[in-house]
Formats: C-alpha cells, sequence, structure tokens
C-alpha cells in the first residue's frame, strides 16, 4: 500500500491524474482508504481542498467525481460518463431510462433538466442538489431485455432501447403526461423495430402501458405496423377498459380495440 507525506496532499492530485490515465472520472472513498492506508480524517482536508478547488464533486457519500477544466463552470460532470460507476458502487443493476434515454436516442426537442434511471428494488435515494438531479425509479420484475450499452467517453453505460424507453414512458405517465410523451414518441418511434418492439412487449408487465403506446401508435401517430403486434399481445392478456390520461376524469368516447377511454385531445409540441 501507498503511505503518503500527510503534511502535502500533493499525493491525491497524483492519483487523481493516475485515474484519468485509466480513463476514469470516478473514486470511492473506500478506494483511498484502501490505497493510502489512511484513516478518513487524513484524507478529509484533501478531499475538501480539491472541491473547494472544483477539482471534484461528492455525488454521493463516498463516491466522488473528477471535474476536467472543460467542466468546471457546470462544476458537474454528464451522468453518464460515471453512472455505470455510481450503480457499481451502490451494488444495483440499472438502465438510463425515460427522457434521458429518450434524448440519448436522439427524441425530445427539450432536453431535461435532470435525469432519470430505473434500477431493480428498492430504488437508491435519488440525488437532487444544486449541480445533479437523478431520479431513480424501482422495476421489481427485471429484465435484461431491452437494456443496451451506449458507448460513452468513460466507458459504457446502460440505456433502454428505443422500444423499452416507449413503453416505460407510458408506465411513467403520470409523472410526464401523454402530449409529452406523444411528441418524444412521434422521434422515437423513426428508431423503433418491429421485431425488438414485439420481444420487449411480451415481457412487459404493465398491460396498460401497452394499450396506451398502441392507441396513440395506430390513432394519433399512423404508425399502424408498430402497433400491429401490440394488439396481437393484448390479445392474449386480460384487458381492462383504461383511460388515456389517468391525471382525468374517466369520461370519454371508448376505443373498443385498444380498451382505451379516450379522456382528452392530444395536442403534440413539435
Amino acid at each position: 500500500m501507498d503511505t503518503p507525506d500527510q503534511g502535502s496532499y500533493n499525493y491525491l492530485n497524483k492519483y487523481l491524474t493516475e485515474i484519468r490515465g485509466q480513463g476514469r472520472y470516478s473514486f470511492t472513498l473506500e478506494e483511498l482508504k484502501s490505497k493510502f492506508n489512511l484513516a478518513y480524517p487524513a484524507i478529509k482536508q484533501g478531499l475538501f481542498r480539491l472541491k473547494a478547488k472544483k477539482s471534484i464533486a461528492q455525488v454521493r457519500h463516498g463516491f466522488y467525481v473528477i471535474i476536467p477544466p472543460e467542466y468546471s463552470n457546470q462544476g458537474m460532470l454528464p451522468l453518464y460518463m460515471f453512472l455505470d460507476d455510481l450503480m457499481v458502487y451502490l451494488d444495483k443493476d440499472y438502465y438510463l431510462a425515460l427522457l434521458s434515454a429518450a434524448a440519448l436516442h436522439g427524441a425530445g426537442h427539450q432536453q431535461p433538466m435532470e435525469y432519470f434511471a430505473i434500477t431493480q428494488s428498492p430504488a437508491p435515494r435519488s440525488i437532487k442538489n444544486k449541480k445533479l438531479k437523478v431520479i431513480f425509479s424501482a422495476k421489481s420484475k427485471w429484465s435484461r431485455e431491452g437494456i443496451i450499452q451506449k458507448k460513452t467517453n468513460a466507458g459504457y453505460v446502460n440505456v433502454s432501447s428505443p422500444e423499452l424507453t416507449a413503453l416505460d414512458l407510458f408506465d411513467h405517465a403520470h409523472e410526464f403526461g401523454i402530449n409529452r410523451i406523444t411528441s418524444v414518441l412521434m422521434e422515437l418511434a423513426q428508431e423503433m423495430k418491429i421485431r425488438a418492439l414485439t420481444r420487449i412487449a411480451k415481457q412487459y408487465s404493465n398491460t396498460a402501458a401497452i394499450q396506451r403506446l398502441g392507441f396513440i401508435f395506430e390513432k394519433v401517430l399512423s404508425e399502424e405496423k408498430l402497433a400491429e403486434p401490440l394488439l396481437k399481445i393484448l390479445k392474449g392478456r386480460n384487458c381492462f377498459t383504461v383511460p388515456l390520461s389517468s391525471l382525468k376524469e374517466k369520461k370519454g368516447e371508448i376505443d373498443s380495440k385498444w380498451k382505451i377511454i379516450v379522456n382528452m385531445e392530444i395536442e403534440i409540441d413539435l
């Protein structure tokens, strides 16, 4: 183990340079303790100085990211550059999801100010501070179907495929609203594949999300080829009539094909 001169904190700077040379942007407190055989109080002042210089930022207790000069104004890295390391640290399977995933697939002209990730249940506590906002949601029935890897400057990050992203958006429709989701879906549909959608939807547990997605595909976006496999899947399930928007009254014309109460007018924001 390396034992630094405790009167100098150059050892931390040197180690951060070493980490960056490996293509990494993050490190943990436990890593430092092990590397230098020091207790936290001995390392704390060095970390404090680096934070004051905005050379590093603390994301979670015991987990830090290195801030290169090009990100000094923001004081934080884009999440996808360290999310994989963070989730290894938290010991959670995960994927970047919802509007964050849609943006990576080129859908959603308004970039959200927060990030969204889905993890195995229970979800970690969300991160909400001036520099970073990450909303973690849990999924109890975990499947790797539809989770792909995208290359980043720091390795790879797990991301939902366009098909899984679409289904998850309707699973979280109460958070984003049908109009916003439909606007995103209009662009996301261009990246979707029928076979992949069929495979993922077969394993998707939220039947109402499939109903709403199929209805929007056919009735609003005229994407009949993407709607067709969803209808076949629904015919093999017990479907209940659900409102298009769960945030509005359950009043309106019923679409018997998709068992959807059309309780709102769609307004696409593009």
